[in-house]
């Protein structure tokens, strides 16, 4: 498709900043993607990828690339007892590792046979916590994020030498279904080196442990819960806070609906019990890379992710990258594969589009995500460039078209109507 004749010369600069798409793209394969689209209709923009980790699947890459670095690779225990390879990150200039837990039990690694939150374990986050403690690093940080695992942290605890004690003071096995028999832990065994080491926890505050919001409520189906599974679930979750609080001597912090308790399955809730402090996970994670500074410069800011809808502003990319661009006044557009209620409130963003042209299979789109997302932004981008050639507009002002946040360029409806 030939460019658009005559285009104003109003966006010389455009901030691609998308998180990851689940089980599909990496933040990096996503902000490649979005740059092809932009290529094909503005050859000649600077274009300023600034692929944005939450925590999850790619966090300690991203931020070993953005500080120069390294991965250590080893194998330790996946999600389903078996083990995997992975890695944790040494960040360069800095007395810190980065631990991300799904890169050892993420639900990527939980083949779809086997999606039973009640079975899988955070053991090889603990493995991943202990390997960087022999690297002699001062400060750990754990990205949570895209976990398989409800296990409140329970297995992490274990590889770091807690006892999980029954009524007959046997250790229990594996798995959040096990934790409502949980009777006494026994922390004399714990690392000692916990103690002396920085552990901070970049997670979504928004995600709790327990009550009706509780982790396993929220995202238990997701990961292959059944109704009664999650019931099942959430009473061994409150279970675990009321005897992590116990016996590990828990003072002045709510393990059961405290901010980022739920986090990764619970995993905050076992790590903050342990000396870890939970903080947002922006405010840790972005810090690295310069956002404000980036965002204030560009024209035009492109963000995305797998879904745009009434969760987006409880803590997702597009959300986070529309009220920092908003600081600087600078128009936001959003790409997501799928547009669910709610996506056209999202605090900050101008516009959004979705990225599916028709209806397809889900493992179609998947495969396809790529190609998606180049020619959605495409498509959206010349909707934008038309809009600022219309009669009224200002020579040198971006406006993102009403038309296409009301109406996603290929004729879907307001999401408000799609479920």
């Amino acid at each position: 498709m030939p460019n658009v004749p005559n285009a104003p010369n109003v966006l010389n600069r455009v901030a691609v900043a998308p998180s990851g798409f689940k089980e599909s793209l990496s933040a990096q394969a996503a902000a490649d993607a979005i740059a092809a689209g932009v290529r094909r209709v503005l050859p000649d923009a600077e274009i300023d990828r600034i692929p944005l980790v939450d925590g999850g699947e790619g966090t300690a890459c991203a931020l070993a690339a953005a500080t120069g670095g390294r991965l250590v690779a080893l194998a330790a225990t996946g999600p389903v007892g078996e083990p995997v390879g992975t890695h944790f990150a040494l960040l360069g200039g800095q007395d810190t590792a980065v631990v991300e837990m799904a890169a050892v039990a993420g639900l990527s690694l939980v083949p779809r046979a086997l999606r039973d939150p009640g079975a899988t374990t955070t053991y090889g986050v603990g493995e991943l916590i202990r390997a960087a403690l022999d690297t002699g690093v001062r400060r750990i940080l754990i990205g949570c994020g895209d976990s398989g695992t409800s296990d409140g942290g329970a297995g992490a605890l274990q590889a770091l030498g807690a006892r999980l004690l029954d009524a007959d003071g046997f250790e229990l096995p594996h798995g959040g279904r096990e934790l409502v028999r949980l009777a006494r832990i026994d922390p004399a065994g714990l690392d000692p080196r916990l103690k002396d080491t920085e552990l901070l926890v970049a997670c979504n505050p928004f995600n709790v442990l327990c009550g009706e919001r509780g982790v396993a409520r929220v995202f238990g189906p997701q990961k292959g819960a059944t109704p009664a599974q999650v019931e099942e679930l959430s009473a061994g979750l409150e279970n675990w806070a009321r005897v992590l609080t116990r016996d590990l001597g828990v003072i002045g912090a709510d393990l059961r609906t405290g901010p980022g308790t739920g986090a990764s399955g619970g995993l905050g809730a076992g790590l903050a019990a342990v000396g870890a402090r939970l903080l947002p996970r922006f405010d840790v994670l972005l810090d690295h890379l310069d956002l404000d500074a980036r965002l204030a410069r560009a024209d035009l800011v492109l963000t995305a992710e797998g879904a745009l809808d009434h969760q987006t502003p409880r803590g997702k990319v597009p959300a986070e990258v529309a009220r920092r661009a908003k600081l600087h006044g600078r128009p936001v557009l959003a790409l997501a594969g799928t547009l669910g209620e709610g996506a056209h409130e999202v605090p900050g963003v101008d516009a959004f589009h979705g990225i599916m042209p028709a209806p397809m299979a889900l493992a179609d789109a998947l495969v396809r995500a790529a190609e998606l997302l180049t020619d959605a932004t495409e498509r959206a981008l010349r909707m934008v460039l038309l809009g600022s050639r219309l009669p009224g507009r200002a020579a040198q002002t971006v406006e993102v078209p009403a038309a296409v946040s009301a109406v996603d360029v290929s004729g879907t409806q307001r999401p408000s109507s799609v479920r």
